[in-house]
């Protein structure tokens, strides 16, 4: 029996993505703060290539194929892959206690924000548009709570990102999600206040909105807009 085949380039990274995923996303920008060179193969997330489950058989981006012929899945397992396989590129921390407090701060942002984001857009009544809202707002101000005690610490050194002055790893894990305010703000007119209890979220929200490790991979909000109609219920 003959192996499978799939795209790849020989003796380099490939990873399979998809421009408008969220999660791609943040293997993307993982690799480019790391300054590793890599290939992408594009994958047609409405009409997925026959070959593509012998690279995932979730059939789900990113997927990444190492120089070896290595294959792994999953978008933080590859952001953490990178960072751990290029230590020079400093993403994360050699101290256990600062690798604690961001994994402790990706998974605040993974449940409190991330499923609420999606929630707001499918509800199909007001009451329950309205509930997802407070409850993303509500993740956000505890997310904003988390970037003031980090920037208080040394390692924060006053923001305006995770580590300082640096797009780092706490960047690649969250801001795809970030970026996903545009739809919503768009299809259910969702904004985040600009007040003082959200301030820490928007000095970060602001600076990374303007820095290439984001804007280098951000979608065209009109691409992306129109990405997220298929999320989107008709209010009842």
């Amino acid at each position: 029996m003959s192996a499978p085949t799939f795209p790849f380039k020989e003796n380099a990274y490939t990873l399979y993505s998809n421009a408008l995923c969220p999660y791609a996303q943040r293997a993307v920008r993982a690799f480019n703060a790391a300054k590793v060179p890599y290939v992408i193969e594009e994958i047609d997330l409405k009409n997925k290539p026959e070959w593509y489950h012998h690279v995932n058989p979730q059939l789900k981006v990113p997927a990444l194929r190492t120089p070896d012929g290595t294959i792994l899945i999953e978008s933080l397992v590859i952001a953490e892959f990178v960072a751990d396989q290029f230590p020079e590129s400093k993403l994360l921390s050699t101290d256990a206690t600062e690798r604690a407090q961001l994994r402790l701060f990706i998974e605040l942002f993974s449940s409190r924000i991330s499923p609420f984001i999606y929630r707001t857009l499918t509800s199909a009544t007001v009451e329950d548009q309205n509930q997802a809202k407070e409850s993303l707002l509500a993740g956000i101000k505890a997310v904003n709570d988390e970037l003031e005690r980090q920037w208080q610490r040394s390692s924060g050194k006053g923001g305006p990102f995770w580590y300082g002055d640096k797009f780092g790893f706490a960047e690649i894990a969250t801001t795809s999600f970030v970026g996903l305010l545009v739809p919503l703000g768009h299809y259910r007119g969702v904004a985040i206040p600009e007040t003082e209890e959200y301030a820490a979220f928007n000095k970060w929200k602001n600076a990374f909105f303007q820095h290439p490790g984001f804007t280098d991979v951000k979608p065209d909000d009109a691409k992306l807009i129109d990405a997220y109609k298929k999320f989107v219920a008709e209010t009842k």
